[in-house]
C-alpha cells in the first residue's frame, strides 16, 4: 500500500502504466466539479467512482480485499479514517466475489491512518482496507476512487 500527498505522486509513476495514468489523472483534473458516479476513464481497464457520503461509526465495518484491480482512492473533501492490514492469516468474513472483486475479513485492522484532502492511498492486492470510517465524528466527503486492473 502506498499513503502519500498526490503533489508526490510522480515518485509512484514508474509502477505501471495504469498507476501513472490514474496519478496522472487525478493531478490534472478538478474533481470538485465531477458529480458522484462511475466514469471509464480507459474502459474496464481504468475507471473512476466518484463518492459522496457521511463517513461511517466503526461498529460492524469490516476490511475488505481485492484481486482483479488496484484502488487508487482520492479524497477530493473531507476526511476520514482507514483501518488497515496486510492479509495474511485473517478470518474470512464474505468469501471472495468475482463480479464484485473483493472478499471480507472480519479480524479488526492493524493499523490505521486519516485520508484527508490531497492525500491518496494506493490498495494492491493483499493490502486490506476499511476505508469510510469517521474520525471524532461523521462527516460528509467526496473521495474519487480509481480502479485499475491488474496485469
Amino acid at each position: 500500500m502506498i499513503i502519500d500527498q498526490l503533489k508526490n505522486a510522480d515518485l509512484y509513476k514508474n509502477l505501471n502504466p495504469g498507476i501513472a495514468f490514474a496519478l496522472q489523472y487525478l493531478q490534472q483534473t478538478d474533481l470538485s466539479l465531477i458529480a458522484p458516479g462511475k466514469y471509464a476513464l480507459q474502459g474496464d481497464e481504468v475507471f473512476m467512482i466518484v463518492q459522496e457520503y457521511d463517513t461511517l461509526n466503526e461498529a460492524g465495518e469490516q476490511m475488505e480485499a481485492h484481486r482483479n484491480y488496484t484502488d487508487v482512492q482520492y479524497m477530493v473533501k473531507g476526511q476520514e479514517k482507514v483501518g488497515l492490514a496486510h492479509f495474511k492469516d485473517q478470518s474470512i468474513a464474505k468469501a471472495y466475489n468475482e463480479q464484485e472483486d473483493y472478499l471480507q475479513v472480519s479480524n479488526p485492522p492493524d493499523f490505521y491512518c486519516r485520508l484527508q484532502e490531497g492525500c491518496f492511498m494506493v490498495f494492491f492486492p493483499g493490502d486490506l482496507h476499511a476505508p469510510c470510517l469517521q474520525l471524532a465524528e461523521k462527516e460528509r466527503v467526496k473521495k474519487a476512487v480509481i480502479k485499475v486492473r491488474n496485469t
